[in-house]
């Protein structure tokens, strides 16, 4: 793409040769400025000041004086020169930006318009700039030294002769460095700028360590590409060096040589100011200006004039899939807990008293369990420890022997919230949004109708549909994150209050699907009483005190959990308690909701629940007090 972009700016220059004579033709003004600088000096000095002529040496002066005028004067015109070259370059991309954003609804064409046709516009007219300074400033100082003395060039010519050569033999590769590190930079800024905006992405994915390694990796390749450049960086320094100072070096040391073999001082100071006021700036700005400015020229060229994407190149806004290599939905060969927490202490600071104190719990491989206590008692703060979104202050946690937090343990569960997380695009990616692979239709059908997912995804039109968070009610995003994570291969699944924007009976269907799944660790933060008889173990959570058994073994022995299920026990066809009553129960008469005592909610607003088969439906049942 370079040769093309070679071929294409020859084209455009050879189009445009007038410009280019002009160009050249009030350059010819600069290089008559440059030439009297040294040689004006020179005669002002041998032929006026040192020879007892001081009107002499002042004429001189004026000349060199003059000449300065007549050659800022050929700078404006080069400016208007350059300008005639760079302005239809800016024209001719901005055209092709345009009609390819039109034809390809390129999402990039507005980046392309504002900014890279700018700085391709303004490096292309620094660089011509710079190279035709070069050229005539040197072609000016060259001839000025013949013609003070041959010898001074003898002087001048081979050090400056070989810092060009060092600077062109370096060129090439510099500027594939300088490409390769702005390339770098760019993968590392467009790596970051879909990471920063997509953090609860990768977090609801679980991602963490795999977008971690990769954006590592961009920025490590940024570093070895910036670290190449410096130590060719260091070769144009020589070559500046080379061609540029060492040249006033062999002058001063030369000069007693000099002097005898018939060098007039003032041609001596002449060739000084040739190199220093002329050669010097003019090697300078060429290094610089072709080694940096070159290369960005490329890239940004090369951005501009892309040719339309015909297969191997991406569209700009194309979505970047992020694979998730998962485990098996099994805990290791050696079957540890599925999860163990010993002596686990947390507070929300130093000084606050813990929320869970000292708690000790182990569940096998395919155990259910429902965690049940008040409003505020760490439900949430308990599903959190075990997801690794916490740490405890003291104790310890393990998911299938690995310690939590962990990048093995975030594996290997899954955690449904209470606001479901649902983005735009398509039911199909919603869905599999776990998994390393696409998840064939069956498997994903099958997922639909055992949470109860199907009749919302018929109404959708299918895993190809496209989903609108925005559209859904809390109950169908609720079923979509339900359904992703029974797909997910994560073993151990945390539900903290993930139904509870279904009714009674969706919930159900929901529990015993994610109790069903082979292999697979169930723990809910209990919604309904029926949450708690379905389960294998009940934990009970009242602040200090905790209990842990089975629904009826812990009727019998716990206060705390014969208080709840009161509170939880379906209330006779009659009024409605007032809403937020000392006993902290909300009771909600409503039809189809009264079969398991579903209509009461302990620990939670009225508005969480919502009518069954109408998940549509957005507001409370029976409205807030």
């Amino acid at each position: 793409m370079t040769e093309g972009i070679q071929r294409r700016g020859l084209r455009f220059l050879t189009d445009r040769w007038r410009v280019l004579v002009g160009l050249g033709a009030w350059s010819v003004l600069e290089t008559g400025q440059t030439f009297l600088t040294g040689f004006a000096l020179a005669r002002a000095l041998d032929e006026g000041f040192l020879a007892g002529r001081p009107g002499t040496g002042l004429a001189w002066l004026g000349v060199a004086g003059l000449a300065v005028l007549v050659g800022a004067y050929g700078t404006v015109r080069v400016y208007g020169a350059v300008a005639a070259l760079a302005e239809p370059l800016r024209d001719r991309l901005v055209e092709r930006v345009v009609s390819r954003g039109v034809r390809e609804a390129d999402a990039g064409a507005l980046s392309g318009l504002t900014q890279q046709v700018e700085i391709a516009r303004d490096t292309f007219a620094g660089l011509v700039m710079v190279s035709r300074s070069f050229v005539f400033t040197s072609v000016g100082a060259v001839v000025g030294l013949v013609s003070l003395d041959p010898l001074l060039l003898l002087v001048v010519g081979p050090p400056l002769a070989a810092g060009l050569g060092l600077f062109a033999a370096t060129l090439r590769p510099l500027a594939r460095r300088q490409e390769t590190f702005l390339a770098a930079d760019e993968a590392l800024a467009d790596g970051l700028g879909s990471v920063c905006p997509g953090l609860r992405d990768i977090t609801a994915a679980g991602a963490e360590k795999r977008v971690a390694a990769a954006t590592r990796s961009r920025v490590d390749a940024e570093l070895r590409a910036a670290r190449s450049l410096a130590r060719w960086g260091v070769l144009r320094v020589a070559s500046l060096a080379l061609g540029g100072h060492l040249p006033i070096v062999l002058l001063l040391a030369c000069t007693p040589w000099l002097l005898d073999s018939g060098v007039t001082p003032g041609a001596l100071v002449g060739a000084l100011a040739y190199v220093t006021q002329s050669l010097l700036p003019a090697l300078h700005n060429l290094v610089h200006g072709l080694g940096t400015s070159g290369s960005r020229l490329v890239v940004v060229l090369r951005r501009l004039t892309r040719e339309a994407p015909g297969g191997a190149e991406a569209e700009p806004g194309a979505r970047t899939e992020v694979n998730l290599e998962s485990p098996p939905r099994t805990c290791p060969a050696e079957r540890p807990p599925a999860l163990s927490l010993t002596s686990v202490t947390f507070a929300y600071g130093p000084s606050a008293t813990p929320v869970i104190d000292d708690l000790d719990l182990t569940l096998a491989p395919g155990a259910h369990l429902a965690v049940v206590g008040p409003s505020g008692i760490g439900k949430s703060t308990l599903t959190a420890l075990v997801a690794g979104l916490l740490e405890p202050g003291r104790g310890t946690v393990r998911l299938c022997g690995h310690p939590v937090p962990g990048p093995e343990a975030a594996a290997l569960r899954v955690l449904i919230p209470q606001e479901a997380y649902v983005f735009t695009g398509t039911l199909a990616e919603n869905l599999g949004m776990l998994r390393a692979a696409p998840v064939p239709e069956a498997e994903l059908l099958a997922a639909a109708g055992a949470v109860g997912l199907l009749p919302l995804l018929e109404a959708l039109g299918g895993p190809a549909a496209t989903v609108d968070p925005a559209a859904l009610s809390a109950g169908e995003r609720q079923l979509v994150a339900l359904t992703r994570a029974y797909l997910s291969p994560a073993p151990v699944a945390l539900l903290d209050e993930a139904t509870c924007h279904l009714d009674a009976q969706a919930e159900e269907r929901a529990e015993r699907a994610f109790a069903a799944r082979p292999g697979g660790t169930l723990v809910v933060v209990a919604h309904r009483i029926s949450s708690a008889r379905r389960a294998d173990r009940v934990l009970v959570m009242d602040g200090r005190h905790t209990a842990y058994g089975t629904h009826e073994e812990l009727l019998r022995r716990s206060p705390s959990y014969r208080d709840l299920v009161g509170g939880w026990t379906p209330v006779p066809s009659q009024p409605a308690l007032a809403l937020r009553d000392p006993d902290r129960v909300d009771a909600v008469a409503g039809t189809g909701l009264a079969g398991d005592g579903g209509h009461v909610v302990a620990h939670g607003p009225v508005g969480q629940v919502q009518a069954p088969r109408d998940l549509r439906h957005r507001g409370p049942l029976g409205g807030e007090g």
